[in-house]
């Protein structure tokens, strides 16, 4: 049941009166049936796992307290069952195929990868931690610890929400809100316009290249790259701009994850805007534990390539995914050793670093780097990696720039459109509140009008094309 589809729009209306109209005391039990039923629309089959890591994670944090003593064994093992589950059904087969192929052998199997299971497994990990560091009591209810972990909104894709912010939300009283209903929908609907209208629409280009890599051009590729940039943003970000306007209908705020990415100055920059949630989580959990900036800068180099490797693995077990984090690893800390060296040539030159041409400048130079990487995320393996690269550097065509992509000047104008309007909808309506202009997230009937016309006009034609496509990050 995908977002994007006519069913889940019954199924949110028929779960957020629930919401409203169920006593307080006992709103956990329709939420937790509707999250489990939404998991199950997806594989039924494997709902077990969700179980299971919920269960295990839920005792591990009550053992932590009752029995503080021996707290690192119950850390232990919620850590190792969580990622137990998550390296063997996500991961087995890319080391299995790693190994095999170096002694001939097929040692892969036939495992169905669990939607969402990347994030609901990072919010288990999250909250068994911070019980053990002291940061947040025990859930004694299992029935809010398990809506915790798999609130249908952000289920499959996140925001990946930290247990102090969701839990508290999931017990409080929450009644129908005219503002909530007005902002939540309207967050959907940018939400809608950019996975319909852009993203999915952007797709075809997309795939024109990546897909078929032995027939295009070096010049098509970077095109097809700048226009994945736009596509994994406009889709992903419009996802989580639907959950977030799902959870806000139903009274709940959760995390903003994005804040307009392809804006950022650096790549440091790049990853405090871009999969926000994330970038907290592995900061928290992962750079800081290993060390952090605290042990020396050769620590904290490698402190931060290790986050890189890690990160890259986490979207997908494949080596084109390993590279892609190693590659921006390299972006990082290039950049941070670079930075007083370039400073001081930019002063030797007489250039005012902090003038708008050099933002621009460097938000260019950011962007070119950032589309570069995301050649290595889009390949769908190492050996059209390889092929898209060859023919980046070694048969620029100028000619056949656009053509190979299927671009007519319609097609042109019309992503130009989308991409402005887009543009505008990160600027007025999705920011996080605390920077909204006075008076909130509001978009005049209007605006509101005409984007329902763009998305309806948009899925319709998917629809008689094949139908509009499954979030990216579904598969994560």
């Amino acid at each position: 049941m995908n977002f994007n589809s006519p069913e889940f729009l019954i199924f949110f209306l028929i779960a957020a009166i629930l919401n409203f109209v169920v006593p307080t005391k006992y709103r956990w039990i329709p939420l937790l049936a509707a999250s489990y039923y939404f998991y199950m629309s997806w594989s039924a089959k494997l709902v077990f796992l969700i179980l299971f890591t919920t269960a295990v994670s839920y005792a591990s944090g009550i053992l932590i307290e009752k029995r503080p003593e021996r707290k690192k064994l119950w850390l232990a093992l919620s850590l190792t069952a969580s990622l137990s589950v998550l390296i063997f059904f996500k991961y087995y087969n890319f080391f299995a195929g790693s190994v095999g192929a170096l002694i001939g052998a097929d040692l892969t199997l036939k495992l169905m990868l669990p939607v969402g299971i990347s994030f609901y497994t990072f919010q288990t990990l999250s909250y068994s931690i911070d019980v053990y560091r002291g940061n947040i009591p025990a859930e004694r209810h299992f029935g809010y610890y398990a809506l915790f972990v798999s609130f249908f909104p952000q289920l499959v894709a996140g925001p990946i929400e930290r247990p102090e912010n969701l839990i508290p939300q999931l017990k409080a009283k929450h009644r129908f809100n005219s503002d909530d209903l007005s902002a939540g929908a309207k967050r959907m609907l940018a939400g809608y316009f950019k996975k319909i209208v852009v993203a999915d629409i952007t797709a075809g280009y997309v795939d024109a290249v990546f897909n078929s890599p032995e027939s295009a051009s070096g010049s098509s590729v970077p095109l097809a790259s700048m226009l994945f940039a736009v596509q994994i943003y406009c889709d992903f970000s419009g996802y989580t701009d639907i959950a977030i306007g799902c959870a806000r209908i139903m009274g709940y705020r959760l995390m903003q994850n994005f804040d307009r990415p392809y804006s950022a100055l650096n790549i440091k920059d790049f990853w405090a805007r871009w999969h926000i949630s994330l970038t907290s989580w592995f900061r928290y959990y992962l750079y800081i534990p290993l060390g952090g900036n605290r042990r020396g800068r050769t620590r904290m180099i490698l402190n931060l390539f290790i986050v890189f490797l890690v990160s890259g693995l986490w979207h997908g077990a494949d080596w084109t995914f390993v590279i892609w984090g190693a590659l921006h690893g390299i972006y990082r800390v290039v950049g941070m050793l670079t930075y007083k060296k370039r400073e001081e040539i930019w002063k030797k030159l007489g250039v005012d670093t902090s003038s708008a041409l050099m933002r621009v400048f460097r938000r260019t130079v950011t962007f070119l780097l950032v589309c570069f990487a995301w050649i290595f995320f889009r390949a769908n393996s190492t050996h059209d990696l390889m092929i898209l690269l060859g023919k980046l550097f070694g048969s620029f065509n100028p000619a056949a720039f656009v053509g190979e992509l299927g671009l007519t000047l319609t097609g042109v104008l019309i992503l130009a459109l989308a991409y402005i309007i887009m543009t505008q909808l990160d600027r007025r309506y999705t920011l996080p509140e605390a920077e909204l202009p006075s008076g909130g997230a509001v978009m005049q009937s209007g605006t509101a009008l005409y984007l329902l016309y763009a998305v309806i006009f948009a899925w319709l034609l998917l629809k008689a094309s094949g139908g509009s496509g499954a979030f990216i990050y579904f598969q994560f």
